[in-house]
């Protein structure tokens, strides 16, 4: 009884279960204690291996009742540890050693790809580099030193910047947390700003480039970004810190984990702030981030919930800027001011920014492990996601001009103060040629409409676009280890969604009302007094149905079923491979309650997709490896090419997206030397885009609208190369090098509709345009990047690091419907130098940790992407080759951020 007693307490300590002939175990970081995912288990002089879970746990079969476990992860020292009966082996730590470099890289909750086995290129960036190096930047940015990866800031508001992988943007590469999917089901995108506060919980974040091997029936071109969180079951401790940096960035956070308990829970918690503003001027933010993680572990079931969540708001740069103007609201010197933004001035002496987005997007989980057999687990997560918030802009006009294109102050700002004079009947001379404003039965009518008569325009208000969303999801795979070498998997995912879109008014700047002239089953002009602040939206779950809503209103649904398996085989002891497959059905249905009289859903339009992968990897011996993967994805479009020009027009011409993509790889390891080698090859036909535009059909006036643009077809291929090199046990280096070329194939017709969502007619023919895209380079994402670093241990507790990162091969990302013989316009090469120091006291068995970085440490100029694409021609002014007139983000210049860090 005694015997059965204590191997209870033994099991709930290490929350694993264990069989006859089953050994378990959680492997830990020796330096932070915590879990390490994704780690290597092998029984020692065989094939037999498995790998960690995301909280560290294994669970492996062994047929000899003693023997040794091998026990290995990148970068630290492999471990030797012996067994002599099943049942369960407690924790083993790791130490890191930068000379061992035989590993495993994670891929998410319902895959880990093995190193020297799984066929993908991978590369993983852990915890403890993300809160060293991280700092102030954004998240997606601490990728840039991997292959084929270009991040960037943006506009440079808190939270927007934007990553590309192999030349795909997050529209068309899959990012997951803890392996559930998070681009939105509508349009793809992912707003980095939902999930700002994500680098305090991450312990991993992996990129897969290419198809990679994800089992689920993800929608993905580029690549798979799978940020692994902390769990519950980290060990007993916690931390408090704190960073400041340039521009009054300040950040604090306290965490703390309570460890495995005798009664089998578990819990952590972390909360934190961060404030200040960004390097462009007029990016004032705040934002919050909380995590709570609860567990629970008894005999073959393991629970976890989870919910995450980061409320905030920041004042954007979301237009960019001509160099014109940014060298006119320069020092005189002829350079560029990178910091300015001409979306904002001041009210009442305060900062005021036309271009504030505001959002919390909380998700919560709750996944259940459970061991159905020695050789049996069922993982299922079931979890919800409720977005609630949007952004900001200017909505009419003053003498028929919008609030950009107003008299500004001499530095360049809007004057906010003036607006809000003329709104409220003050004469503002400059603005409407001296012309008093008029008032409507006694009251200062703001609305949407223009007006030829100048002399009584429609004032400028402040308005809201929120796009909400409730969405629901449950994920289950099915994993039967049958025998040492083969696996075979088999899942369902399935999701829900509702997206909710529609204007409010924020701030009438000193108007009396604003009325609605767009809603056709409203009463006619009604007149609406009230504004909604847009602040951190904490509470999720508020009722929309009252609130006054103007300009639009529509109901996005979109419901997905998909079923996916995979069969992963062991040839031979060198030789492994894996085939998956995946079916998906997604039905999308739209309900427009302003534009038709009355409202109209319409019914579900069904589209089924699918994929098949596979690949080989051979062990050539202990320090070669080859490996080669291939597959057909067939894509649903997104929701916005299903119905046509925002409304419930079902798009007569819906086809899948076609995407082909080989890989072929070459690794190298060994006790000092780590290197890999991928060519690849994507092709994505049958793409369909909606753009704005503007265009002139021998017309006097130029006309704004959209045009729907019909079998996009593009190639991406490349070469990419990664090494480390452990010179010494102080001395460290990092490289890579990634060549690419990415091109659209043969031409593309467009058709054209004008703001009214009409197609464009001139005698009686709809007007069509074959755009000459053929050779075209893609562009939004330098095509050549390469990167050198360096990391040296001066003493044991004192490191120092630098890096230079240098892009080429950078396009313009262009207005497609106005290519010409010209192509695609090259923006200058760049190149970064980036430093930091760390420091870490032991205290007892606490540390506090130190550390300082600098960003773009020779504080160069460089232009970060440009929206436009015009070429220089005769007579017109330059900066660094480029003609002025272009649209572009500067790059931030030398920044700099110091943190201080207690774990205990």
């Amino acid at each position: 009884m005694k015997q059965k007693y204590f191997a209870m307490v033994a099991f709930f300590m290490t929350a694993i279960a264990f069989s006859q002939g089953t050994i378990t175990g959680t492997v830990l970081d020796g330096d932070s204690g915590d879990p390490l995912p994704g780690a290597s288990v092998v029984v020692e002089g065989t094939t037999n291996g498995t790998s960690t879970d995301f909280d560290g746990n294994f669970t492996i079969e062994v047929a000899e009742s003693t023997g040794n476990l091998v026990v290995s992860y990148i970068g630290y020292l492999n471990m030797k540890v012996p067994f002599t009966s099943a049942g369960s082996i407690g924790q083993i730590t790791l130490q890191s050693d930068a000379e061992e470099l035989e590993g495993v890289i994670v891929t998410g909750v319902q895959d880990i790809a093995k190193d020297r086995k799984t066929p993908v290129a991978v590369s993983t960036i852990k915890a403890a580099e993300i809160q060293e190096k991280l700092g102030s930047q954004e998240l997606p940015e601490i990728l840039n030193t991997t292959p084929s990866i270009y991040a960037t800031k943006s506009g440079g508001g808190f939270g927007d910047g934007r990553v590309n992988i192999r030349g795909f943007d997050t529209n068309n590469s899959a990012v997951m947390i803890n392996g559930v999917p998070v681009n939105d089901m509508e349009n793809g995108r992912v707003f980095w700003s939902n999930w700002a506060g994500l680098s305090d919980v991450t312990s991993a974040i992996q990129v897969q480039r290419g198809l990679g091997s994800s089992k689920l029936a993800v929608s993905s071109v580029g690549g798979t970004i799978n940020v692994v969180t902390k769990t519950s079951q980290n060990p007993q401790g916690g931390s408090i810190g704190a960073t400041v940096g340039n521009d009054g960035y300040v950040k604090t956070l306290a965490s703390y984990s309570s460890g495995i308990l005798d009664n089998g829970f578990s819990t952590s918690l972390l909360l934190s702030r961060t404030g200040g503003n960004m390097y462009a001027d007029g990016t004032n933010f705040e934002g919050y981030n909380f995590f709570l993680g609860l567990g629970y572990t008894s005999g073959d079931h393991n629970l976890e919930f989870m919910v995450t969540g980061a409320p905030q708001w920041h004042h954007q740069r979301s237009r960019a800027v001509s160099i014109e103007n940014q060298i006119q609201f320069g020092d005189g010197d002829g350079e560029p001011n990178r910091r300015y933004n001409e979306d904002w001035g001041f009210l009442n002496g305060e900062e005021f920014s036309f271009r504030r987005n505001f959002y919390h997007k909380p998700v919560i989980s709750l996944s259940w492990t459970w061991d159905v057999g020695s050789k049996t687990t069922l993982q299922t997560n079931a979890y919800a996601s409720f977005g609630r918030g949007g952004g900001t802009g200017e909505i009419g006009e003053i003498g028929g001009r919008r609030q950009f294109a107003l008299p500004r102050t001499a530095d360049g700002l809007i004057r906010v103060d003036d607006i809000v004079a003329y709104n409220s009947g003050q004469t503002i001379a400059d603005f409407n040629s001296g012309n008093p404003r008029e008032q409507i039965n006694g009251l200062f009518v703001n609305n949407s409409d223009l007006n030829d008569n100048e002399l009584n325009t429609n004032g400028i208000s402040r308005r809201a676009s929120v796009n909400s969303h409730n969405w629901y999801g449950l994920l289950a795979n099915l994993n039967n280890r049958i025998s040492e070498k083969l696996t075979i998997d088999f899942g369902v995912d399935i999701r829900q969604y509702t997206g909710y879109h529609y204007r409010r008014v924020d701030n009438l700047l000193g108007g009396d009302v604003y009325q609605q002239t767009d809603n056709r089953n409203n009463v006619p002009n009604p007149l609406f007094s009230e504004t909604y602040e847009s602040n951190q939206p904490w509470w999720v779950f508020g009722n929309i149905d009252d609130e006054e809503k103007i300009d639009y209103y529509n109901i996005g649904f979109v419901r997905w079923l998909g079923l996916f398996g995979q069969v992963e085989y062991n040839f031979t002891e060198d030789i492994t491979g894996f085939l998956q497959g995946a079916l998906s059905n997604q039905g999308f249905a739209r309900e427009e309650l302003f534009g038709v009289t009355p409202p109209e859903k319409t019914d579900f339009e069904n589209i089924l997709g699918g994929n098949i992968k596979g690949g080989l990897n051979w062990n050539i011996d202990e320090h070669h490896n080859l490996f080669a993967n291939g597959g057909y994805y067939e894509k649903q479009p997104l929701f916005d090419a299903v119905y046509l020009n925002f409304g419930n027009n079902l798009n007569p011409n819906l086809t899948n997206e076609k995407i082909v993509g080989l890989e072929i790889g070459y690794g190298y390891r060994s006790s000092n030397f780590r290197a890999n080698v991928n060519l690849y090859r994507t092709s994505w036909k049958d793409r369909f885009d909606t753009v704005g535009a503007t265009f002139n059909f021998g017309e006097p006036d130029e006309v704004r609208g959209n045009a729907n643009l019909l079998g996009i077809t593009q190639v991406h291929s490349g070469l990419e190369i990664d090494a480390r090199f452990q010179a010494s046990d102080k001395l460290a280096f990092t490289g890579m090098i990634s060549i690419g070329n990415w091109e659209y194939q043969d031409d593309v017709t467009a058709t054209f509709f004008d703001n009214d969502q009409a197609p464009i007619v001139i005698d009686g023919v709809e007007q069509t345009q074959t755009l000459s895209l053929d050779g075209v380079k893609v562009g939004d994402a330098a095509q050549f990047t390469a990167y050198i670093g360096a990391d040296y241990n001066i003493l044991d507790n004192l490191s120092i690091d630098a890096g230079y990162r240098f892009a080429d091969n950078l396009y313009a990302d262009f207005d497609i419907t106005r290519i010409d013989e010209n192509g695609s316009l090259q923006l200058p090469s760049f190149g970064l130098a980036d430093a930091g120091i760390s420091f870490g006291l032991p205290i007892g068995e606490s540390r506090l940790n130190l550390r300082l970085n600098v960003n773009n440490v020779f504080d160069t100029t460089y232009i970060a992407e440009s929206d436009t694409n015009d070429f220089v021609e005769a007579g017109d002014e330059t900066y660094d080759g480029i003609n002025v007139s272009n649209r572009v983000f500067f790059g931030f210049g030398r920044t700099w951020n110091a943190s201080v860090r207690f774990n205990f």
